[in-house]
């Protein structure tokens, strides 16, 4: 068996069934060893090496399995580094694969040369060259572990030339199931802290919980929703923890922050004497910059990472473990206690919903020209099955999804990326989440900004017949910047606007199903007609920007 055949075998035998990537000169032996044997993996070929990575983390998301792209050395590693990035800071297990130079050249000036383990190193939880044939199986295993134990996160290998066509032993191919699927070996809770965190819930009369993404990604959904009813507690998310709970829950309060957040939901988490944060870092832009909640407030922090714990806020009990094991240790302690006191949780998501929808209304029904986003998530609302899959872009999808899509079901229904905000991820996340759940609908949101880095990907979607709606929201501006030069320096706009693209017709040409929309009358029988369609369809609605919209952002400068 060769190390390329050996490589093939180790993702076939950790459950591996999907793989995007491109070919270069050093994958050369990997792809005749994916061509030759019957392993069960398909290979999507992509376009660039950054959207494999995307499409690996979309596909990670909505899979519940580590994702796997692959690309070649020198330009291939680092085209592919943003989305190996974006996935490790999200938590996402994405595993790299980067062929390399063969060994026996290194240091000899060869085309492509590049010190791969220095440049994956700070930015991957684990990281290593495949120098020894012998030992690519346990390195393999070793990067499954990573990904998939403890807070998940992004692994590389990097894979030279020799090692594909040296030997391996047979005998060595074998895998942890434990690890096909994340999270693996989970970590549970002190009971001491279990117990301290009933206490402080005891005596709590207006407690709030704060869920990041770590509930979605840990499964914790039935746990969050049976410890607010308990306690009758308000349960809050972040962007990225949307899907911890079903909005419609009567518990429910939506999101937080800058990103998403308005004032009544920001006021449910100010009037708290106990804050919860759930897998969350209580980042900027979850607290608006570590204003709410107010400092002094008692708060318990639960996290698979320890070191999240307390980097932001004072921390009265600190659970360093898995989020579903914590929720549910602390639910049958408060059970046990036969725990009574709510919290006012309805009636204060209640009013924050209300207030919400109320201001949300005319905006969703206005005839406006250019076309006002809220209309856009309305319509899209009334359309979409309570399954469908959206996936958004930083600028202007991300807030307004966040704030005024009103998500039906706990689960993960949402991706966006919120780590590193790089445009041109919701069409490549979208792909790998079709190709993750091919049976719900998928719907990419995008500005016309991040229309520019991923338009290339429209040729693998028409390629693999994948029935994805996207809708660009089209302004002619980097509509995130020019609205915080219009609040934060003087309206003095620099280098933000751009021509006019027809994205219809480029689209088109890719040989995607396309609309161009100016009139919001004729907005809902255009979506109508490409959530329909069964290929992929684009939706070019010429919207409002940024700088002149009621956006749902408090603050537009980092």
């Amino acid at each position: 068996m060769t190390g390329a055949e050996a490589m093939v075998r180790m993702l076939q035998a950790h459950g591996a069934t999907h793989m995007f990537g491109l070919c270069g000169d050093t994958t050369l032996p990997f792809y005749d060893a994916l061509a030759r044997l019957d392993h069960g993996i398909t290979h999507i070929l992509t376009r660039d090496e950054r959207h494999a990575a995307y499409m690996a983390d979309g596909y990670a998301r909505m899979s519940g399995k580590p994702g796997i792209c692959e690309g070649p050395s020198g330009g291939g590693a680092t085209y592919i580094l943003p989305g190996v990035v974006e996935a490790n800071e999200s938590s996402v297990p994405v595993l790299a694969i980067t062929t390399d130079v063969a060994t026996t050249s290194r240091g000899r000036y060869p085309l492509t040369e590049l010190d791969q383990v220095a440049l994956f190193r700070p930015l991957t939880k684990w990281n290593a060259s495949l120098d020894q044939p012998d030992r690519l199986p346990s390195m393999v295993r070793a990067a499954f572990r990573a990904m998939t134990t403890g807070r998940p996160g992004a692994a590389h290998l990097a894979l030279p030339f020799d090692t594909q066509k040296a030997p391996v032993d047979p005998a060595e191919i074998w895998a942890d199931p434990r690890h096909r699927a994340y999270p693996a070996e989970r970590s549970g809770p002190d009971p001491a802290a279990i117990g301290a965190a009933a206490d402080l819930l005891d005596a709590a009369m207006r407690a709030v919980a704060i869920c990041g993404g770590g509930p979605v990604l840990s499964g914790a959904c039935d746990e969050v929703a049976a410890l607010a009813e308990l306690l009758d507690l308000p349960i809050a998310t972040t962007v990225s923890g949307q899907g911890a709970i079903a909005e419609t829950h009567p518990q429910a309060v939506g999101v937080v922050g800058s990103n998403g957040g308005v004032p009544a939901t920001r006021a449910v988490v100010d009037e708290a004497d106990l804050v919860i944060f759930i897998g969350c870092r209580a980042g900027s832009v979850t607290t608006e910059r570590w204003r709410s909640p107010k400092p002094g407030v008692k708060v318990i922090h639960i996290d698979s990472d320890p070191m999240v714990i307390g980097a932001n806020y004072p921390t009265d009990v600190a659970i360093p473990a898995d989020a579903k094991l914590v929720l549910a240790a602390l639910f049958d302690e408060l059970e046990r206690r036969g725990h009574s006191k709510g919290q006012d949780g309805k009636v204060r998501a209640a009013a924050a919903w209300q207030i919400k929808l109320v201001a949300m209304q005319p905006l969703a029904a206005s005839a406006e020209i250019p076309i006002r986003p809220e209309r856009v998530i309305a319509a899209l609302y009334a359309r979409l099955d309570v399954d469908a899959i959206v996936a958004a872009d930083p600028g202007t999808p991300c807030p307004y999804f966040s704030a005024h899509y009103r998500w039906r079901e706990a689960g993960r229904h949402f991706i966006t990326n919120r780590a590193h905000g790089a445009l041109g991820y919701a069409l490549a996340a979208a792909m790998g989440a079709h190709t993750a759940r091919p049976g719900v609908k998928t719907v990419a949101v995008m500005g016309d900004g991040s229309f520019g880095f991923c338009c290339g990907e429209f040729e693998t979607i028409v390629r693999h017949r994948m029935p994805i709606t996207s809708i660009v929201f089209s302004n002619a501006t980097f509509g995130w910047i020019k609205a915080g030069q219009n609040v934060g320096f003087g309206n003095r706009f620099y280098n933000v606007d751009f021509g006019r693209t027809d994205h219809a017709a480029v689209a088109s040409a890719f040989g995607v199903k396309s609309w161009r929309v100016e009139d919001p009358e004729s907005l809902d029988t255009v979506l109508k007609d490409a959530l329909a369609h069964d290929g992929p369809t684009l939706v070019d609605v010429i919207s409002q920007p940024l700088h002149e919209a009621a956006a749902p952002v408090s603050e537009w400068v980092a």
